[in-house]
């Protein structure tokens, strides 16, 4: 008799990660940025190089290190705090912003990644390794690194600093985009709550809808796409414009404006 066969489907064990980013694992944080930060150079890598598009972060060739074991080493010899990593993202958007020829490519993301872990722990941190250290972690010479370093700050315009709601929005939408992490969501406080039913009669008494002033859109996905659609993209997937989200954009200003008196929870003021 016959017998039938099923084909086993792999299944994928999802983690659980934290709600707000400064109390997820660094592992994990470190993971979900290599991974992102690999799809972004698998595109930018087809983009033709010119020229005028070359920068002083650009390698004749790709480093023998991959941009994964990279990011590791950087974070377990230098003790980069969790802010200092994830905002690395929100500094890739400014850098781009400011100079849409700018690519983060196989060519470009060592020497970007050492010199902002540099710049972002100077500019958050109380304490901080020296140009010295970073450079030998980062396999670079000191005096390459003080190059790298004035030539980011002039790039990005010393727009270093960010907060910590915009952080937890790049947190959020980094491990909605990985398909291995799933966020804990806690229950909405009474706070967001009542700001939900205020929003609703704000919303009803203004009419159309197309008169309420647009959200600040959320920047991080926008490292998957080619940066001259990069304003578009940030229009076409914005979560925070959409009046369904309001409430969770409250509730993340409210939880954070509570963290103001922790000295134990680093994140960005």
């Amino acid at each position: 008799m016959a017998q039938s066969t099923q084909t086993a489907v792999p299944t994928m064990n999802v983690i659980l990660v934290p709600e707000y980013y400064y109390a997820v694992d660094i592992n994990y944080l470190t993971h979900m940025i290599a991974d992102m930060l690999g799809r972004l150079i698998t595109h930018n890598d087809l983009i033709p190089l010119t020229p005028s598009n070359l920068t002083r972060f650009h390698s004749r060739t790709p480093p023998n290190i991959s941009l994964s074991d990279y990011l590791r080493r950087i974070v377990k010899y230098t003790s980069v705090e969790k802010s200092c990593l994830l905002i690395l993202l929100i500094y890739i958007d400014r850098v781009c912003e400011l100079h849409p020829q700018f690519t983060i490519s196989s060519l470009t993301a060592h020497r970007f990644l050492i010199t902002a872990v540099t710049v972002s722990s100077k500019a958050l941190c109380d304490s901080y390794c020296t140009n010295t250290h970073y450079a030998k972690v980062g396999g670079i010479s000191t005096q390459e690194l003080n190059a790298l370093e004035l030539e980011f700050l002039t790039l990005i315009d010393w727009h270093l600093a960010s907060t910590g709601p915009i952080l937890q929005q790049y947190y959020a939408n980094l491990v909605q985009q990985h398909p291995c992490y799933e966020r804990m969501r806690s229950e909405p406080s009474s706070v967001s709550e009542s700001s939900t039913s205020t929003r609703k009669r704000r919303r009803s008494s203004s009419g159309d809808a197309k008169s309420q002033p647009e959200k600040s859109p959320s920047k991080g996905s926008d490292h998957v796409i080619e940066h001259k659609n990069a304003i578009e993209h940030r229009n076409d997937s914005s979560n925070l414009g959409n009046g369904s989200d309001i409430v969770g954009e409250e509730e993340i200003m409210h939880h954070f404006s509570q963290l103001l008196d922790d000295d134990n929870i680093p994140y960005i003021a």
